[in-house]
């Protein structure tokens, strides 16, 4: 159980980390310097920053995500029946490995993206969106080890 914890606090900690990264992008492209600079490398297209309503969204979309696999992984208290709490970390892992794998398939080949946000999809976006979905699946799978509901 120890090793679902930890799986579970590190994914959390990534989740969180890019929720909170994704509400600073609702006022600001920290740490690029531009708006143009911020859609060549982290949207692929455009020269300017996503809504902030969107940005918001996807923050507070990670944020419960964090927090569903760390409430999961027995690392923070749960809230809630158990069996919505394992469906929602599983919607987490699905999400990040479709992310991760759609991104490797599609953005460069079928979807049209600039060179920069290609690369930097191929060597770092995608692959984090893939270990971060298999890491919810193992607490998905394994959970905190308290009986269903």
């Amino acid at each position: 159980m120890r090793t679902v914890k930890a799986t579970g606090v590190a994914v959390s900690a990534a989740l969180a980390g890019v929720g909170a990264l994704h509400a600073v992008w609702s006022v600001t492209p920290w740490p690029l310097r531009t708006p143009e600079e911020f859609a060549d490398t982290l949207v692929g297209a455009g020269d300017e920053l996503p809504p902030a309503a969107a940005c918001l969204a996807v923050a507070g979309l990670l944020g419960t995500a964090a927090y569903l696999v760390a409430a999961e992984a027995g690392a923070l208290p749960p809230v809630g029946p158990r069996r919505l709490r394992r469906a929602g970390v599983r919607a987490v892992s699905g999400v990040m490995l479709a992310r991760g794998i759609g991104g490797l398939a599609l953005f460069g080949n079928v979807v049209e993206r600039s060179e920069r946000f290609t690369r930097l999809n191929t060597r770092y976006y995608s692959p984090l969106c893939l270990a971060l979905g298999a890491g919810a699946a193992v607490v998905a799978r394994a959970g905190a080890g308290e009986p269903s509901q």
